[in-house]
């Protein structure tokens, strides 16, 4: 798997976000305007094709950078490709001397992220009709 960061957010991985967020899990409201300014992370397989994604910024509401709409597209699932993008992304939090990373997690997934080293704090919040919780890892 190659992982490439992009300043600005490319259409592979607008596309892969549309068919895991919008089309899959029926989220209305995937873009942002934190998409024109976040790092995006996109994972290639082993033939070039853009599997997975994820975006990164610095988030000044929780002093530390946030990672979000991390997304696999459903055919490359449980392949260990979501955790390396993750780790790929503390790489580059790290470079950028960031000390923290932050995440929102979908409550359904914190079990991967906990497996990564996060931690849950504050109150379950709804996100679209989804039940989300704040995760925290430190580096």
């Amino acid at each position: 798997m190659k992982t490439l960061v992009y300043q600005d957010f490319p259409a592979c991985a607008k596309e892969i976000r549309k068919k895991v967020f919008i089309e899959e899990q029926g989220f209305q409201s995937e873009f942002d305007e934190i998409d024109g300014s976040a790092v995006h992370l996109v994972a290639f397989s082993d033939v070039g094709t853009p599997v997975a994604t994820c975006r990164v910024f610095r988030n000044p509401a929780v002093d530390s950078y946030t990672l979000g709409r991390l997304a696999v597209l459903k055919a490359y699932r449980h392949q260990d490709i979501g955790s390396c993008l993750v780790k790929e992304a503390e790489k580059y939090v790290r470079s950028a001397g960031g000390k923290d990373m932050t995440l929102h997690s979908q409550c359904q997934a914190a079990p991967f992220y906990r497996k990564l080293g996060f931690t849950e704090y504050g109150q379950v919040e709804d996100e679209q009709g989804c039940p989300h919780i704040w995760m925290r890892k430190a580096f």
